[in-house]
């Protein structure tokens, strides 16, 4: 940025401030348009990945989703973009590394970002225009949100069915328990306010959302005056300035935006409530309550308050050491600690939350007097400063480390400052925690700081609200017969002309769906805009010890890895390498128990965890390779700390902890059980590939469906002892078998951190084996699978799947690019816009060999799995646009080169590198991709798609159990 550009400021807006960050290297700069007062957050960075952000703030006042329908449909055509879907053509024109919208509790966003400036520019101009300018086209309103239309849409006699991408994607939202748990207890801890209503709406509330609510709510939001634009990257805030003015602002005056925006009114006795969720017909009921208690505290942008929050819940829940999260493991009211736990700081009023789950009704009192007995306990004991020293040393942490692998950094920084901009803050200060963590240093002195807050905050604050929330077999029929009935009744309650109206809407969609708009109208990069070659971080090998260096702007933190060989397991000990790897940091070492070992990881690391990795070779998916990986993460001053504690989890880690463990397993069936309704796409997937490649069993039988039935066995089994005794020596023996492996390092950091870390490294392991012992192997596979997994779900999960090839073999690249090109032509048409499905695609799984069609929250079952048959016909029947092609191909290269985090570019680099996948390797396919023609895609797709060939899974519920079973699949209860 040249220093002219630095000082300049556009005519158009005014400079409120100036900020240096020198711990995240980035100058805040603070704007104010002058004509309409929008305001403007610009993180100056030397970043390349620029990143746009747009938010509006949104107050619904009822549960229809009116906030959530109209980020849907805003980005379905504007003013000069008048075609129907700009916001996914975009996404097929872009290079960018994110694209998306979101609506929270009291905002709606629309964020992307990328590191092609032309790129940049473009999502601009699409991204405002659809804001401010959007078209709102009626029809639109009835594909994102909802409509009516016969179940066969041009056959009157059948039912009346409800339809539309929002309504489908909250049902599966709220399948949920722990999302109908949020969304209760908000309604009664806010009984007055926008957080009392589920802004993504609920399915029986979004039916009665009119058209014209919908116009009436853009018209009062979507203003500039209501508007924070936020940006991130090297581009200058002078030249973002010009293009809002030009594009946007100058076109509007201020207006006075009301808002229903107020703090909520205080109760000022405790509230007892109990409610219920839906399981599936005839499925066991104990054990299945959650009950949780939440307290409303105070304002979340004032940061003082913030950030006591946070140290209160860090002292009371951080780990298994803290006071509260221990009553919560060991406490026998429940089953595991409630996946709802801590501070929840976005709204414009913070909540405290804690509980348990596997619980039964009638304990809200047992709960209560847990807590209040804990909660009492810290106020009367305190906490030692030491501990709260740990707690001040992960804030520090956590604000220095430069995330990105899932999400862009700069995305990140601006959401952490996004909750106090709508909400009258600063969101400098919550930045630039520096300040307020030597202020909290000097608070913590003080013996009596947190039992005050304790006190404060919980014990003697009456807005507090127990939810209990049972389960019902029979709830989702009732709620089901009772839509029926109501759409029965107005079915019957129609004239002719209302039905004709019906078939007409419905058929005027379809044909609006299957119209080819002109798309010349967007703007786009091609394929001379990518680059030829993206470089890989260098690696550093040392000689006399088996560590791999890399040096990375890490911002002061050092990264290290243990990396290990599978042994030659057994079947059972493969099983457990799961539990293996989760308790391996989670139990005792030596002398210390696992307790202090929580205090000790709190003190020192910024988190050490334990997994692994296992990929066939770049030419056969067949020959397996896997690696046990055990690795943290610490600020520099605890780089040798960080490297003995690795070293005393692989010498001395404890199996003989067994309540711990067994407390681990319950916890592990928890958040395994919570993840089919949000991840049944992944899941469907795997359990439809499970059969093509040893890679894809395993991670089927190791984190996909069949390990979430694996581990409710086992946490079944486990309430005998004997059988506890048992898995607690297989653990151990598992530990001894891979203390044998040979073992390398690897080490990330900045330069000045590299040297001193090998050093330590050098006199913590210095017998550090390079001895292979006997190499695991795993039984080549290929076989086909039909099922249907049956758990409790309002919407479907449909896969199908196909074995193709590795990542070296020519057409690995053309099935890669094919995987795009039949999402962007059919299957986003077919699935979510006229099937009303969230979202479906298919991609290519070169790692496993396969090729696998998915449907995600999908109202229907065997249409979806047909539609997935008649994409590859379309390919074959159809002439295809080359651009189309060349849309695909961009797709592919922008995934390819997604940035990482600094360390995440070095341990994804090393991880290739490990596994054969050289840079020759990765520019070998890069240039194939780029040569891919609509030959090379149907030749490929007539070769390796064979309809006969696949294999299918859905996850669904029980009623679709006997249609399923006729159409040919195994049944499979979750």
């Amino acid at each position: 940025m040249t220093k002219n550009a630095d000082q300049a400021v556009h005519p158009a807006f005014e400079r409120v401030r100036k900020h240096r960050i020198e711990t995240l290297h980035i100058d805040v700069e603070e704007y104010r348009h002058r004509k309409t007062g929008a305001t403007h957050l610009h993180l100056a960075s030397d970043n390349d990945e620029n990143v746009f952000f747009v938010a509006l703030r949104t107050f619904p006042m009822d549960s229809t989703g009116v906030a959530h329908i109209l980020e849907h449909t805003a980005l379905c055509g504007s003013e000069r973009y008048p075609v129907r879907d700009p916001f996914f053509m975009m996404i097929r024109r872009s290079l960018n590394t994110f694209m998306n919208a979101f609506t929270s509790s009291d905002w709606t966003a629309y964020p992307f970002a990328t590191k092609n400036r032309k790129d940049f520019d473009n999502l601009l101009s699409v991204y405002l225009d659809s804001v401010f300018f959007s078209k709102l086209d009626e029809m639109d309103f009835s594909q994102e949100g909802h409509r009516l239309e016969f179940e066969d849409p041009d056959d009157p006699s059948t039912p009346l069915v409800h339809r539309g991408v929002v309504y489908n994607e909250m049902k599966g939202a709220m399948s949920a328990p722990t999302s109908q748990l949020w969304q209760k207890l908000s309604s009664h801890l806010f009984q007055t306010t926008t957080y009392h209503y589920n802004s993504g709406g609920e399915p029986t509330h979004i039916t009665d959302l009119r058209y014209d609510d919908l116009l009436a709510f853009y018209r009062h939001h979507y203003h500039p005056s209501n508007a924070i634009f936020a940006t991130f990257g090297n581009i200058p805030a002078i030249e973002h300035h010009d293009r809002f003015e030009n594009l946007v602002l100058s076109r509007f005056e201020r207006q006075d935006v009301e808002l229903p925006v107020r703090d909520e009114k205080r109760i000022y006795a405790p509230l007892r409530v109990e409610d219920a969720y839906s399981i599936s017909e005839g499925e066991e009921t104990d054990h299945k309550t959650h009950i949780v208690m939440g307290w409303l505290l105070g304002h979340s942008f004032e940061l003082e308050e913030n950030l006591e929050a946070h140290l209160l819940a860090n002292v009371l829940l951080e780990n298994s050491a803290s006071p509260l999260m221990r009553a919560l493991e060991t406490t026998d009211i429940g089953h595991a600690p409630s996946p709802m736990l801590g501070l929840e700081d976005s709204n414009r009023e913070m909540t405290f939350v804690c509980g348990i789950e596997g619980s039964e009704p009638g304990r809200a009192g047992d709960l209560e007097k847990l807590v209040e007995e804990t909660l009492e306990k810290v106020a009367r004991d305190g906490v030692s400063e030491e501990r709260l020293e740990a707690i001040l040393h992960q804030l520090e942490l956590h604000q220095r480390e430069i995330a990105g692998d899932q999400f862009p950094y700069g995305l990140q920084l601006i959401m952490a400052s996004i909750s106090p901009m709508v909400h009258g803050g600063d969101p400098v200060d919550l930045l630039d925690l520096e300040p307020v963590l030597a202020s909290l240093r000097e608070k913590i002195k003080d013996p009596d700081f947190v039992p005050r807050l304790v006190r404060r905050m919980l014990l003697d604050n009456p807005h507090r609200v127990t939810l209990t929330l049972r389960p019902d077999d029979q709830m989702e029929k009732r709620e089901q017969a009772a839509v029926a009935e109501a759409l029965a009744k107005r079915k019957a309650g129609l004239e002719e002309d209302e039905v004709q109206t019906i078939v007409k809407r419905a058929a005027d969609l379809e044909a609006r769906q299957n119209r080819k708009d002109d798309d010349s109208i967007l703007p786009k990069v091609d394929l001379s805009d990518v680059p030829l070659q993206t470089p890989e971080p260098e690696a550093r090998m040392t000689e006399d010890f088996p560590a791999t260096l890399y040096d990375q702007g890490t911002n002061g933190l050092v990264y290290e890895q243990v990396v290990l060989p599978m042994p030659a397991f057994s079947d059972e000990e493969l099983l457990l390498l799961p539990l293996y790897t989760t308790c391996l940091t989670e139990v005792g070492c030596g002398e210390l128990d696992y307790l202090q070992m929580q205090d000790r990881l709190s003190a020192e690391t910024g988190g050490v965890s334990a997994f692994t990795v296992a990929k066939g070779r770049i030419d056969d998916v067949q020959d397996l390779s896997g690696y046990l990986v055990i690795g943290g993460k610490a600020l520099a001053r605890n780089r040798e700390k960080l490297t003995r504690l690795l070293r005393d989890i692989f010498e001395n880690a404890r199996f003989d902890e067994h309540a711990r463990i067994r407390e681990t397993v319950a916890q592990i069936r928890a958040r395994r059980e919570q993840a089919v309704t949000g991840s049944g796409h992944a899941l469907a997937m795997g359990a439809a590939a499970q059969g093509l490649s040893p890679g894809a069993r395993l991670a089927f039988r190791l984190g996909g469906l069949s390990a979430i039935k694996g581990i409710k066995a086992l946490d079944d089994a486990l309430d005998d002892g004997a059988e506890l005794e048992a898995l607690c020596n297989k653990l151990a023996n598992i530990h001894q078998r891979i203390q044998s492996q040979a073992r390398q390092f690897l080490v990330v950091g900045e330069q000045e951190q590299l040297e001193p870390t090998l050093t330590a490294l050098r006199e913590a392991w210095p017998k550090a084996s390079t001895i292979e012992a006997e190499r695991w192997e795993v039984a080549p596979v290929n076989e086909t699978v039909r099922q249907a997994w049956v758990t409790s779900t309002q919407v479907n999960f449909c896969a199908k799947a196909y074995s193709t090839v590795p990542i070296d073999h020519p057409d690995a690249a053309a099935l890669t690019v094919l995987g795009g090109f039949l999402r962007n032509g059919y299957l986003h048409r077919a699935i979510r816009e006229q099937g009303g499905a969230y979202g479906g695609g298919a991609a290519q799984d070169s790692v496993n060999g396969t090729f696998r069609f998915f449907s995600y929250r999908d109202p229907r079952l065997t249409e979806t799995l047909d539609d997935f048959d008649q994409a590859v016909d379309w390919l074959q029947q159809t002439e295809h646009d080359p651009q189309a092609l060349e849309e695909a191909i961009l797709g592919v290269v922008g995934q390819l080169d997604k940035p990482r985090s600094p360390a995440g570019e070095a341990k994804h680099a090393f991880q290739n590198r490990l596994f054969g996948r050289t840079p020759e390797q990765q520019n070998r396919f890069r240039e194939r991709v780029l040569a891919v023609t609509l030959d090379d895609l149907k030749r490929v797709a007539g070769e390796w798609l064979v309809p006969e060939k696949a294999s299918t899974a859905v996850i669904t519920s029980a009623q679709h159990r006997d249609a399923l079973r006729d159409a040919g699949l195994e049944i499979c209860e979750l």
